[in-house]
């Protein structure tokens, strides 16, 4: 008996390549995505048009699990796509899957986002030992442990159950649809945006222009800002108006600036700032000072040719050497950083950022 049904089942099929082929109608097969029009809807059965000489039935447990509103929107004349489970060679009808079309649809966009590079926003909907669970359409991806950016995400370091909720900018790294694998990188995505920041940003970005930056890095001769994407230096001597000894006396990495762009070198991926050009220049008030005044100051630096004394933040004149004394003396036997002196103006010259001193007789004070 079930070696006749079989047999039965072998033969219908057979007729139904047959006739599919005669009259122009493409045999569906398993796995087939179809576009269906919608013919009958009820609580017990929703039918289909797929181009085939027969019409389709959505899969009974489907349809149970369809919650009311989504029964709602399926209705007569709609265009949806289906997802072909099978032929039953009893009944003649063809099984659908609207849940399962929908499906494949996102493991296909998983395999385009995969061959792009695209970086894509997916919400985190749970967490285990191993990674972060997000959300992808029907299908879900895993961020594995060693692909999150801790450091991006507030919390205590290698907490996850804190990022459940967050939307996570990600790139696919690996998609194995028949073990249904769907690996994704947000520290892949950071470095890939990262890149086509820094492409952007070279392309886009003009001497003169004033950018805000976030401090990411201080060493010895200045401090890195970046700009979204690159890095720029402000060095030491751009920093501030004043004298700075180490860029911590200014900034801080974390801090918020505003940094005007000084040159760019789109070859060697560098860019020159300055901090301090985007706040007034203390200059502006040079013409305070004129020739034969005499003024208090204090000693910032002493070097072999004389020593440098600010005389209100920002503004530094120069004693050189031959104006400490009649013997030329050696400026570190006459003056030390931190002294107060009073200093006669010898010349000013605001363009050059420049003034000449000479100490005031003997009138220093310890």
């Amino acid at each position: 008996m079930d070696r006749m049904f079989d047999q039965d089942q072998v033969d219908f099929a057979a007729i139904w390549e047959q006739y599919a082929d005669s009259y122009g109608y493409a045999t569906p097969r398993r796995g087939d995505i179809r576009e269906a029009t919608v013919l009958h809807v009820s609580s017990g059965e929703v039918l289909f048009d797929i181009g085939s000489k027969q019409d389709a039935v959505l899969a009974t447990g489907e349809l149970q699990r369809l919650e009311p509103q989504e029964l709602a929107s399926i209705q007569i004349g709609k265009l949806l796509p289906v997802y072909v489970i099978r032929l039953d060679f009893v009944t003649g009808r063809i099984q659908v899957s609207i849940e399962m079309a929908r499906e494949y649809a996102d493991w296909l966009r998983a395999e385009a986002l995969l061959e792009s590079g695209e970086i894509v926003q997916a919400e985190v909907v749970g967490f285990n030992k191993g990674g972060l669970l997000c959300e992808f359409g029907r299908i879900q991806g895993f961020v594995p442990a060693s692909q999150i950016l801790y450091g991006a995400h507030p919390g205590r370091q290698g907490d996850m159950s804190g990022m459940v909720g967050a939307a996570l900018a990600l790139k696919v790294i690996e998609v194995n649809r028949n073990r249904r694998r769907l690996i994704m990188s947000e520290r892949a995505a950071a470095r890939e945006w990262r890149v086509q920041q820094r492409e952007i940003l070279l392309d886009e970005l003009q001497v003169g222009d004033v950018r805000s930056g976030t401090v990411s890095n201080l060493c010895d001769f200045g401090a890195f800002v970046d700009l979204g994407g690159m890095d720029g230096l402000v060095h030491l001597s751009e920093l501030a108006w004043e004298r700075v000894g180490h860029p911590r006396e200014v900034v801080q990495i974390g801090d918020t600036v505003k940094v005007l762009v000084l040159n760019i070198d789109p070859a060697r991926q560098r860019i020159g700032l300055s901090l301090k050009r985007t706040q007034a220049d203390p200059w502006e008030r040079a013409s305070h000072y004129e020739a034969g005044m005499v003024v208090e100051g204090t000693v910032t630096h002493v070097v072999n040719f004389g020593a440098f004394v600010s005389l209100m933040p920002g503004i530094e004149g120069l004693i050189h050497s031959s104006e400490l004394g009649p013997d030329d003396p050696d400026p570190a036997s006459v003056l030390e950083e931190g002294q107060q002196v009073r200093v006669l103006v010898l010349g000013v010259d605001a363009v050059e950022h420049r003034i000449s001193l000479s100490l005031h007789l003997d009138e220093t004070a310890a």
